[in-house]
């Protein structure tokens, strides 16, 4: 469960009667879009349905059963979210908005390069400084990922950046081979792992170009610097490698 700091109101009305239930502001977006995997009890702050959320007042057992032949929380609090409007207070918009804006800052620093500077990742504050000068605003009510696209129009005018996919090529040193190649597999799309005659790995892998110093910063910490890697600018070179 998540807390009541943390959760939004959903407030359904029927018969005459009003339901409402607290609900992680995010999954309850996703669910009214009908795009809500998960568990349930993860993303409420009750297994409850109430009347008025903030007296904590309940309502009527038959009710529950006329409007939706359940009296079961968990089968209800679903359709008052998807049947009903979700209720965010001035305090709690401007902290999705914010929650937003960083999480959309990340997903284009992880993903954009400059391609005037060979490529290399923006930082985050450069992204956050060219956003602001833009006078973009997050919808905090609409996903991250379906706001990249206006960002990026936004932000073109007043820096060179586009995404970039880059491959680069690792050698792991056998003393630190076994634990960092389980590193490395996770960072993106593996496109080619062989194991050297003298124990050490080499894989070539694939990854949001943004990500390019994070990746690098990771392989140096778990060989202690010791491995070797270089950037596949022709993917040809992958059958080679």
């Amino acid at each position: 469960m998540i807390s009541l700091e943390e959760a939004v109101t959903a407030r359904f009305e029927s018969h005459g009667e009003r339901f409402e239930v607290l609900i992680d502001p995010d999954a309850a977006l996703d669910m009214k879009r009908g795009e809500f995997e998960g568990d349930l009890e993860d993303i409420i702050a009750a297994e409850d349905v109430f009347e008025n959320a903030s007296r904590g007042d309940r309502p009527a057992e038959n009710d529950l059963q006329d409007v939706f032949e359940t009296t079961d929380p968990l089968e209800i609090i679903p359709e008052v979210v998807e049947r009903g409007e979700i209720q965010i207070t001035a305090e709690q918009r401007a902290e999705m908005q914010e929650q937003k804006r960083r999480q959309l800052i990340n997903r284009i620093a992880r993903n954009a390069v400059n391609p005037q500077m060979d490529n290399a990742p923006h930082p985050p504050e450069r992204i956050e400084r060219a956003l602001e000068e833009a006078g973009f605003r997050v919808d905090p009510m609409k996903p991250v990922e379906t706001q990249v696209d206006d960002a990026l129009d936004d932000l073109r005018p007043i820096i060179p950046i586009r995404f970039e996919e880059v491959t680069v090529a690792v050698q792991i040193p056998a003393e630190y081979a076994g634990k960092t190649q389980a590193q490395v597999r996770g960072y993106g799309e593996l496109e080619r792992e062989e194991w050297q005659a003298d124990g050490s790995w080499v894989g070539i892998i694939t990854f949001p170009a943004g990500m390019q110093n994070d990746f690098y910063d990771l392989v140096n910490e778990y060989t202690s610097g010791e491995a070797e890697s270089r950037i596949i600018k022709d993917k040809d070179e992958i059958k080679t490698v």
